[in-house]
């Protein structure tokens, strides 16, 4: 009699064994759905980190390219005509320059070299003029002592 009581034991192990393991095989395949799409999260994730690091390194050198040579330039708002707006835009789109400001910045400074003439000229008559400034404040300050 121990032998059937001992079957029957077997018998309702073996079914509980059972469930147990179908519970099991019901949850690792849920994990395995979760993990699979994790996982691809992951690899979609680690294929783009070349690309993004790369970028970033591009946009820490722009900065410090930006920085270099901002250190004697100067900022300064100016107006432009349409027609040079798109010139700008050429040079910028043919890469010339990386932005329209340095497209502009280098113009300026080109425009400058060539009329050298023209800039003598203009020193020189802010020198007469600082001159004439000069000895009309010489005058106000003797009318200023005879008054005292």
């Amino acid at each position: 009699m121990s032998t059937s009581f001992q079957q029957k034991t077997d018998d309702s192990e073996n079914k509980d064994e059972m469930i147990v393991q179908e519970h099991e095989h019901q949850h690792e395949s849920e994990h395995e759905g979760e993990r699979s799409g994790v996982g691809a999260s992951v690899r979609d994730m680690a294929a783009r980190l070349p690309e993004q690091l790369s970028a970033i390194g591009r946009d820490i050198s722009r900065t410090i390219e930006r920085a270099i040579s901002a250190k004697d330039d100067y900022m300064l708002a100016v107006k432009v005509s349409q027609d040079a707006q798109i010139k700008l835009g050429q040079l910028v789109q043919a890469g010339v320059f990386g932005t329209r400001a340095e497209a502009a910045s280098f113009l300026i400074d080109e425009g400058i070299k060539t009329q050298t003439t023209l800039f003598e000229r203009v020193e020189q008559k802010l020198g007469e003029i600082e001159r004439l400034r000069a000895e009309l404040r010489g005058l106000v300050g003797e009318k200023k002592t005879e008054i005292s």
